[in-house]
C-alpha cells in the first residue's frame, strides 16, 4: 500500500508551488508523520510542515430511461506539504 497516491496539479496548487508548498492525494488512513516520511523518501527533500484535508464524496444523480440512479463519488484525503526553503519537487522531470 502506497501512502502517496498521486500529486495534485491544479491551478491553485501550482500557484502554491512557487511558495514551496506541494499537494498530494494520499491514503485516507495515513497520518502526517507517515506522509512526511513518504515525501522525503520519494523526492529527497526536507519537509517542514504537513497539512491534511479530508474530502467527503459528492452526491451524484444520473437519470436514465428506466430509472434514476443515485450514488456518491469516492471520499479522499489531500495533503499540502511545505518543503524547506530553496528545495523544489519536480513532477515533470521524468516525462
Amino acid at each position: 500500500m502506497s501512502i502517496l497516491k498521486k500529486p495534485l496539479v491544479t491551478e491553485k496548487i501550482t500557484a502554491l508551488n512557487e511558495k514551496g508548498k506541494y499537494g498530494f492525494i494520499v491514503d485516507a488512513k495515513a497520518n502526517k508523520i507517515e506522509i512526511k516520511k513518504a515525501v522525503e523518501k520519494m523526492y529527497g527533500v526536507t519537509v517542514e510542515n504537513v497539512r491534511t484535508i479530508r474530502y467527503q464524496g459528492k452526491l451524484k444523480t444520473k437519470y436514465t430511461q428506466s430509472k434514476v440512479i443515485s450514488g456518491r463519488t469516492s471520499t479522499y484525503k489531500k495533503a499540502i506539504v511545505s518543503v524547506k526553503e530553496g528545495e523544489v519537487i519536480d513532477f515533470y522531470g521524468n516525462i
